[in-house]
């Protein structure tokens, strides 16, 4: 391994970038932000962080920057990261859950959900394209949280069937069925809105 030393330069790849944060060096675990915020943010919005994908985003590159050190050197970097935003994801979602339900009780009113509306200005097609991209989220958004998380990570976010299997931490056939389960219902929801 090179000495880190006071090399200034941008890391050019993960193991580097790593080596160099395990080393001390906080802009290469800079570098390592920069390449993946944009994944992790996409990540955390399409398994239901919302609003708060953000945060989520923050607090996985802590979590990933303090369990450096126990990264398996051989694997690679971004399933490992996008499994820290999975789960920090699931734990947002989860303590949200809670939360809805307490206000739901404390006030016995059902928070209303929000409507997007088009932008008036767009040519027809553009119109067709968002309202069917709009149709299909709300379809993925629908399906069960199982189905969604590996639908999303193997089409939303073009991860390898292996890739998703470590990043919700899933055997391969699990991902395997899940996914076809999601496809099957996304499928069949397609199929209603068309009829």
């Amino acid at each position: 391994m090179e000495s880190v030393g006071t090399s200034e330069g941008v890391p050019t790849d993960d193991d580097e970038a790593i080596a160099r944060s395990l080393a001390g060096d906080l802009t290469a675990y800079e570098a390592l932000v920069a390449r993946y915020s944009v994944l992790a943010h996409r990540t955390a919005a399409m398994l239901g962080a919302g609003d708060e994908a953000e945060d989520v985003v923050q607090e996985a590159f802590v979590k990933a920057y303090r369990h450096l050190a126990s990264f398996r050197r051989d694997a690679p970097f971004r399933p490992w990261l996008l499994r820290i935003v999975a789960n920090e994801t699931h734990n947002l979602t989860r303590s949200r859950g809670r939360r809805a339900e307490l206000a739901v009780k404390l006030t016995g009113l059902v928070p209303a959900g929000a409507d997007g509306a088009g932008d008036p200005g767009d040519p027809e097609n553009a119109a067709v394209a968002t309202d069917r991209r709009t149709r299909l989220l709300d379809a993925v958004r629908r399906l069960p949280e199982r189905e969604r998380h590996t639908v999303v990570c193997r089409y939303f976010l073009q991860l390898s069937e292996a890739e998703t299997a470590q990043v919700l931490d899933l055997p391969l056939g699990t991902v395997k069925s899940r996914t076809s389960r999601g496809l099957a219902r996304l499928r069949e929801e397609v199929d209603r809105d068309l009829t």
